[in-house]
């Protein structure tokens, strides 16, 4: 008796729409920060992770329930790029650097530098600890010119004290995969039905020639 419910509740999980999205940056810049806020409006300000970490959490977007999956990658240092599998495995990608660290903000530089010929994907920059412009590196200006370099969307925030604009920020990149979703499933249906319109064309050419009246 108590399989049913189960096996019930897992065709609902997998019917969700699911958004994968990979968090990308040099160590210290606050990924997992910037994670955490997201999921539960907590901020806890120090991990000691080891490795990259991955969260499943299901959020209202646009009133359509979103199964976010979002993997918290952990470099051990700054010239550790992330593995091509990061890239196949993502649909989006949110590339964090720190106002207070220019090498992070070289850092998000590399990675989008060594994905750009291969790997096209909707991406957020963000900029993050931007309450602490005493120790600002890098301007507000580098960004947004960065952002514009990579076509994306930019957005300073801190994440020891914002929840609604860190939000923000993941559910903008899951509108944009959704959309993209969109536009391939309509693009493939309407080379679906072009094809199926030429044969039925064809098709109808070739009964009317036969109904001609022969001489």
């Amino acid at each position: 008796m108590s399989a049913n419910p189960i096996r019930g509740i897992r065709r609902k999980k997998s019917s969700l729409t699911e958004v994968k999205i990979a968090v990308l940056g040099a160590p210290g810049v606050g990924k997992s920060a910037l994670t955490v806020r997201f999921l539960t409006k907590r901020y806890i300000g120090e991990y000691d992770h080891q490795a990259e970490t991955r969260y499943k959490h299901e959020v209202m977007v646009d009133s359509e329930p979103i199964l976010f999956e979002i993997l918290d990658t952990c470099p051990k240092n700054d010239e550790e790029l992330p593995l091509n599998d990061v890239y196949n495995w993502a649909d989006a990608l949110v590339l964090v650097f720190a106002i207070t660290d220019r090498r992070s903000f070289n850092y998000v530089r590399r990675v989008k530098q060594t994905m750009l010929d291969t790997f096209e994907m909707p991406v957020a920059l963000v900029a993050n600890k931007a309450d602490m412009v005493h120790l600002r590196q890098v301007s507000t200006e580098e960004g947004e010119i960065l952002a514009k370099d990579f076509e994306c969307c930019f957005t300073e925030v801190a994440a020891a004290e914002q929840v609604g604009q860190i939000a923000e920020v993941f559910l903008e990149v899951c509108r944009e995969v959704l959309s993209v979703r969109r536009k391939n499933k309509q693009s493939l249906l309407d080379r679906m039905l072009g094809g199926k319109t030429a044969v039925v064309k064809a098709y109808a050419r070739g009964k009317s020639d036969s109904a001609l009246p022969k001489e």
